[in-house]
């Protein structure tokens, strides 16, 4: 039996290979977009991908079915409650694909969504009458469940999804036997629910000890308990969704647009035009030098989920890249659709060599600059863009807070003629919220190097516990 999981950090994504490598058979469940991991696997294993399976339409990525499909002619499996525009064979409970000595089995567990399904993985060969594992998509997380309120805004409520999670946990896996092993289709980082453990993997019977959301109590309890205090969602996350049901363009096709070289003449006029100018270098190079304008996202943490936050779909994207990772930027947007790509800065920063006038620098303040700032006649606004969990555990004194993805409906809140100096947890996020305010014309302002963390590692004052 072949079950290997596919995890992909940045979007704290796991997918999975599941097969026979006699048969030469193989399903991939919940593919990201770029495929090219599952074809080498297959092709090294001597299996032939002949099922792809999605367990929902995920909200945070675009999955890689029909990119499968075309360069394997697979047939794409949803849960019978979704309905897509592409041909696929609808799931319903009790549904099996026989891949040789594995068996797949379909259960409907609605709750997430409203099509969700989980599969059941049997080895036919060692225990063909108990499941080895259970692959449950987004309706159990280790240390969790899915959070139900993604929908609402298309009608469907969270409270009744909640319901529909409730039943679906009790009636049907933790019916399962305790030793089955738990993939689910995330982990921590992920956004599509509130207390994700860090491992990728689990057993049954440690999700039935551990999990806060599988303790005894009553519906009524698990509705009001899972629909609290959940994180917002970014905002491409319905657009994603959507976009999972479509027929669309596959990465390949839409990579071939996005990846044109770009002189700066050009750059210029589409930023002019509107475009969003995307400096995805690590936030020191960007603080460094940078393109008047221009909006930072590193590579370097979770580029996609915060590019899809901070930016409008409805308007094209020039990239700013150190010259050879155009390639990786456009297909990490590319995984959660945006491939409104236009192009990228021919060189780079280099192409800007003669025009000095278009460089902009930020300025970067450590921890102890700051802390000595702040006791001077004229002291900066210490601007805290992290998000309200973090702010309730621990906070620099008289700091005003407004989360990253809040910053530009509300740059109206900022004090007017104050020198800002935004913070983060570690830089990453910090730069981003620099590069929005400069772009706003929001000045002056210094970002905190090493953000908060350096902050309490410099032994400076923290306020601790809820504001």
């Amino acid at each position: 039996m072949i079950l290997q999981q596919y995890y992909l950090g940045c979007l704290a994504h796991a997918s999975y290979l599941v097969g026979d490598q006699h048969a030469g058979l193989a399903a991939v469940v919940d593919p990201q977009r770029d495929v090219g991991q599952y074809l080498a696997d297959a092709e090294r294993l001597g299996v032939r991908i002949a099922h792809v399976l999605l367990t929902h339409f995920h909200a945070d990525f675009v999955s890689g079915h029909l990119e499968l499909r075309e360069r394997t002619g697979a047939a794409i499996h949803l849960g019978a409650a979704g309905d897509a525009e592409y041909e696929h064979v609808p799931a319903h409970q009790g549904d099996r694909i026989e891949l040789g000595r594995v068996r797949l089995e379909i259960l409907e567990t609605p709750g997430h969504t409203p099509e969700g399904i989980s599969i059941l993985v049997y080895d036919l060969e060692r225990e063909p009458a108990k499941p080895h594992a259970v692959l449950t998509g987004d309706t159990l997380f280790v240390g969790d469940v899915g959070r139900p309120d993604l929908m609402a805004s298309v009608g469907v409520s969270a409270e009744w999804l909640a319901g529909q999670l409730y039943e679906s946990l009790h009636r049907k896996l933790l019916q399962l036997p305790d030793d089955t092993l738990v993939y689910p289709a995330h982990g921590a980082g992920s956004m599509c629910g509130k207390n994700l453990g860090r491992e990728t993997f689990s057993t049954l019977g440690e999700q039935r000890r551990y999990n806060y959301a599988l303790q005894p109590m009553s519906r009524a309890e698990f509705v009001a308990l899972v629909t609290a205090d959940q994180p917002e969602a970014p905002s491409y996350f319905a657009y994603d969704a959507q976009l999972n049901r479509r027929r669309r363009p596959t990465l390949e096709t839409a990579l071939g647009e996005a990846l044109q070289p770009l002189g700066l003449d050009a750059v210029l006029r589409d930023q002019n035009a509107g475009a969003w100018v995307l400096d995805v270098r690590e936030p020191a190079d960007w603080a460094s030098a940078h393109l008047a304008g221009s909006v930072n996202v590193g590579l370097g943490g979770q580029f996609a989920t915060w590019a899809g936050t901070l930016l409008d779909r409805g308007r094209p994207i020039v990239l700013v890249a150190e010259p050879g990772l155009e390639v990786e930027a456009a297909m990490r947007l590319g995984r959660i659709g945006f491939d409104h790509v236009l192009g990228y800065l021919e060189g780079g920063m280099q192409a800007l060599a003669a025009r000095p006038d278009l460089v902009r620098t930020t300025d970067r303040v450590t921890a102890g600059a700051l802390a000595e700032q702040l006791t001077s006649p004229e002291p900066p606004v210490v601007l805290d863009v992290r998000n309200d969990s973090e702010r309730q555990q621990k906070r620099i004194a008289g700091s005003l807070h407004i989360p990253l993805a809040k910053l530009a409906e509300r740059i109206g809140d900022l004090p007017p003629g104050r020198r800002l100096a935004v913070h983060c947890a570690s830089g990453y996020r910090s730069t981003m919220a620099a590069s929005l305010l400069e772009r706003h014309g929001i000045a002056p302002l210094e970002e905190v190097v090493g953000g908060i963390t350096a902050w309490e590692k410099s032994a400076l004052p923290l306020e601790l516990g809820p504001p």
